[in-house]
């Protein structure tokens, strides 16, 4: 398996890998929105390609805001439904973290199942001050502090307009 950043003709296996993954459209859009709005890094968003080349899951890291700084949100990822179970979220996880520390970001928040992100270092994003914008559980809202994070990113996480409507 190949992890690499998106190219402009990935887009159409990227939408369709979340629209298999997931039971609506919003995740898909949510992907749309981000890479039509100010601010979205190519090199962030990345995909899994199987033996044959063809592209099996995606993730997607953009930025939020916490306490007037930009921080990296991992938002969505998604894997094939045939692909799940094989390491390849686990793979696209791994990667967009190496890619954060490459960058020297502080941390990375991701609102997730709490059973498959700890595996990364991910952590209740409270248990570090950090608070959703959103009534989200607890649980689910997780931030992994990454080489260069400092203990004054504290406070609640002020998303973009990409994610208006996903509370």
């Amino acid at each position: 398996m190949l992890i690499r950043a998106e190219r402009a003709e990935d887009a159409a296996a990227i939408r369709a890998i979340h629209l298999a993954a997931f039971p609506t459209s919003a995740e898909a859009d949510l992907v749309e929105r981000i890479r039509a709005a100010d601010g979205f890094v190519a090199s962030l968003s990345l995909v899994a390609e199987d033996p044959d080349g063809a592209v099996i899951g995606h993730a997607l890291l953009s930025y939020a805001s916490l306490a007037g700084e930009p921080v990296l949100a991992l938002a969505p990822m998604a894997v094939l439904p045939a692909w799940q179970g094989q390491g390849v979220g686990s793979a696209l996880v791994v990667a967009a973290l190496d890619a954060a520390e490459v960058r020297e970001e502080p941390l990375v928040l991701v609102l997730g199942h709490p059973w498959f992100y700890p595996r990364f270092g991910f952590r209740p994003a409270s248990k570090y001050g950090i608070f959703p914008s959103a009534p989200w559980p607890d649980a689910a809202f997780m931030a992994k502090p990454l080489t260069t994070y400092r203990g004054d990113l504290r406070g609640r996480v002020i998303y973009p307009p990409a994610f208006d409507g996903l509370d």
